[in-house]
């Protein structure tokens, strides 16, 4: 029985590896191509098309998403999420939300100030300070709801609702994207280093939180 759970791990574990290293290539291919300028056209191109659809209405709506991935919102969150996981007594959870988050947002931090991408200004609708690349909101919010996508599929006993929780939580993350590209204070090419950086450390949280999870069934 311990070789099979072994295996299961062991087979569990290359999987994350390997979700891991495709989002740190998309990274690492994306910033390549920001320091050739040979994202100008595609950035550009994409911001267009996107604002073809401004609207008083519609902007009301990309202010109200893009606030769901911003750092007071996400804090709120985590706060709040920690606080019920440990009041259930599910102590790895809460500690897994609140590190990814936290600690992502330091990452995302340091990240713009190696890069020090201005942000564009390509009929901005909103007024933003900071570097651009990559996008705090975007890092952010796949870190944060991808985290509760793990919680959701953790808690939930009917598959449909580990779908449905799953889809919620990969719906809001894109919309925040498209906002920050619709309301002109990101490239898009920030949104998808973005998501890039988000799912590399956030798999990292996973590996690390199911290796805590390993250990501590090894040794009960």
């Amino acid at each position: 029985m311990m070789k099979n759970v072994t295996k299961k791990n062991l087979l569990h574990i290359g999987s994350v590896l390997l979700i891991l290293s495709f989002f740190i290539k998309g990274f690492i291919e994306i910033s390549e191509e920001l320091k050739e300028n040979e994202l100008v056209s595609f950035d550009r191109t994409v911001i267009q098309f996107v604002q073809n659809f401004i609207s008083d209405r519609l902007t009301e709506v990309m202010i109200f998403i893009t606030f769901l991935g911003s750092i007071k919102w996400i804090t709120f969150g985590v706060i709040v999420g920690t606080l019920i996981l440990w009041i259930l007594k599910k102590y790895s959870l809460s500690i897994f939300l609140a590190v990814s988050s936290t600690l992502g947002a330091v990452f995302n931090i340091l990240l713009k100030n190696i890069f020090q991408r201005e942000r564009p200004d390509i009929q901005p609708l909103i007024s933003e300070v900071g570097f651009s690349f990559p996008s705090g909101h975007s890092m952010g919010s796949f870190i944060f709801y991808g985290a509760l996508a793990f919680v959701i599929v953790h808690f939930a006993k009917k598959n449909l609702w580990k779908y449905f929780g799953v889809f919620v939580m990969v719906a809001i993350i894109a919309l925040i994207g498209i906002s920050r590209v619709y309301l002109g204070v990101h490239f898009p090419s920030d949104i998808i280093a973005g998501f890039s950086a988000g799912g590399a450390w956030l798999t990292v949280c996973f590996i690390g939180y199911h290796y805590y999870e390993f250990r501590k069934n090894i040794k009960s």
